[in-house]
């Protein structure tokens, strides 16, 4: 199997393989991760804020969705640092390990 696509170049060792395609599958979980969660924060506020559906959104239904979507992703945001935070602090503590 080439792994030179994943790498970009042509005999590369295992180790850059290897270090390549878990950086190209992080970055695919990543981007599926925030696929579902505006589709999920979308969904929700739609439910939240529209209801009567129509051909398009009044002000006010306008206005609700926007400060949902914010709401939701400032909570994102901190609920996100936090563990960030949390996990660094574990890490540091010894408290976490990786097997990497």
């Amino acid at each position: 199997m080439d792994f030179s696509s994943i790498t970009g170049k042509k005999g590369a060792s295992s180790s850059e393989q290897k270090d390549a395609l878990k950086q190209r599958v992080s970055t695919e979980i990543a981007m599926a991760n925030a696929q579902q969660l505006i589709s999920k924060a979308t969904d929700k506020c739609y439910c939240k804020c529209v209801t009567w559906p129509g051909q398009s959104l009044s002000g006010k239904e306008q206005t609700c969705v926007e400060r949902c979507l914010e709401r939701y992703f400032e909570a994102f945001n901190i609920v996100s640092a936090t563990y960030v935070r949390r996990v660094a602090a574990e890490r540091a503590s010894g408290a976490l390990t990786t097997d990497a």
